[in-house]
């Protein structure tokens, strides 16, 4: 006969500060380096103005200025730019023995889920359009805080000031980009290489100790 017995209650269930430790350090770390940031951006900032004999901004002027937020925004740029460019290719192309790839013998393609309606198709890809969301937002406010910081010295020196869109086409915001771009694709290369020889014990984003090499884990 079936049994009508209720499930056992588990009652090991951690702590919410223990089921989300990964998010909450990381959240952390981002905060306190955020803050650093905008401290020895604040004495550099004003440095750069007392050469130029302007008076220095306070803390909170500070945020609001094109120094800080073109800083900031320029590599929230590149790190999403980083996180689509790998969800999205890692559905497609393979390396094999490391740990952040599929298995090249895997030749199944992703599977579609348009003929399940809009709601259900835009879900399965979620992931990478949010991601790639972020990452034209800060691709967007990188420019608008580019733009005031770079009008800012043009201004100084006696040439017009650039506007929004008129600072995609300078040198200095390509440089700005790029300088960072590359920086994560080079990320991406490392991490996927090195997952195929070395290993961190209990690390899900490693292969345990004993897997040989050749192994693709995902």
């Amino acid at each position: 006969m079936p049994s009508f017995r209720k499930p056992a209650v588990d009652t090991n269930t951690e702590s919410f500060w223990w089921n989300n430790s990964l998010s909450i350090v990381a959240f952390g770390f981002f905060l306190i380096t955020l803050i650093g940031q905008s401290i020895v951006g604040l004495h550099a900032y004003n440095g750069d103005r007392d050469d130029r004999g302007q008076w220095p901004v306070s803390y909170f002027q500070y945020l609001h200025s094109g120094h800080f937020i073109e800083g900031v925004s320029e590599n929230w740029e590149s790190a999403f730019l980083e996180l689509t460019v790998f969800v999205f290719l890692s559905k497609f192309l393979r390396q094999k023995g490391s740990s952040e790839s599929r298995d090249p013998a895997d030749h199944r393609k992703p599977k579609s889920y348009s003929a399940q309606g809009w709601g259900r198709y835009v879900y399965a890809h979620s992931l990478t359009l949010v991601l790639l969301t972020l990452f034209l937002m800060s691709v967007a406010i990188h420019a608008y805080g580019g733009s005031r910081k770079f009008s800012e010295s043009e201004i100084f020196h006696h040439r017009p000031a650039v506007g929004f869109f008129g600072y995609f086409l300078t040198s200095s915001f390509w440089f700005e980009s790029l300088q960072n771009w590359q920086s994560e694709f080079l990320s991406v290369l490392t991490m996927a290489v090195l997952t195929i020889f070395l290993r961190e014990a209990g690390s899900p984003q490693s292969k345990p100790v004993d897997s040989p090499n050749w192994k693709t884990e995902k």
